[in-house]
């Protein structure tokens, strides 16, 4: 079996078993806090998974892409959007091979880990050159392991948002940090159990306006 045949087949019977646990996708809270004061716009969620974010995003007014190497969580999103009346249009992409055509105000990338050979950095600098101007870049990766997580291993070390925008290496004089910090809050697994965990929060946005003039 290929690389892209097993993560797929990885994440494919993950979002299986969360959805068989938790049918209803939820929204994070860090998409929430980034994009809640912003004006809606073009938004691109990458590896988004169940689709929590991306349907709260079109519930505010933004034109979502949503992509994620699984094809049942791309489908599940598919019919959630359905379900609940909001555009989403999500796409099944391997984003170690590919990325989603377009520009976008807004690029969200919650947790986006795996366990397989991806180059991250590769695809976050890829999603940057895909921000518009006057939009954002927002990488929220886990600071903390969750007693659910799928990845328990004792001696992970996880980069800071500071070490993550070192590792980006976008110019300064078109990007500016507006947030990196490393909040906790309660969350609660598929199955109901409660934990603290800490985010490690990065969002950086492109100068100037965009075709619509915002800021």
């Amino acid at each position: 079996m290929s690389i892209h045949n097993q993560a797929a087949h990885f994440w494919d019977e993950h979002y299986r078993r969360r959805a068989a646990e938790s049918p209803d996708a939820t929204v994070n809270l860090r998409p929430v806090e980034i994009a809640g004061p912003l004006p809606p716009g073009a938004g691109l969620d990458l590896g988004c998974g169940a689709g929590g974010d991306a349907l709260w995003l079109a519930g505010q007014g933004w034109r979502v892409t949503a992509v994620d190497i699984s094809a049942s969580a791309v489908r599940s999103l598919r019919r959630q959007a359905h379900r609940v009346g909001v555009p989403v249009t999500a796409l099944c992409v391997d984003l170690a091979e590919d990325f989603p055509a377009g520009t976008f105000d807004l690029v969200s990338a919650q947790y986006l880990h795996t366990p397989f050979t991806l180059d991250r950095t590769r695809v976050l600098r890829t999603a940057a050159k895909a921000v518009n101007p006057g939009g954002r870049l927002a990488v929220v990766d886990h600071g903390s392991t969750a007693p659910w997580s799928w990845n328990q291993d004792p001696t992970l070390q996880y980069p800071t948002p500071r070490e993550v925008a070192t590792e980006l290496a976008l110019d300064s004089a078109e990007w500016s940090v507006e947030r990196a910090d490393t909040p906790q809050r309660q969350a609660i697994g598929p199955a109901g159990d409660k934990a603290t965990v800490v985010d490690h929060v990065l969002v950086i946005r492109r100068a100037g306006a965009d075709p619509e003039g915002r800021r």
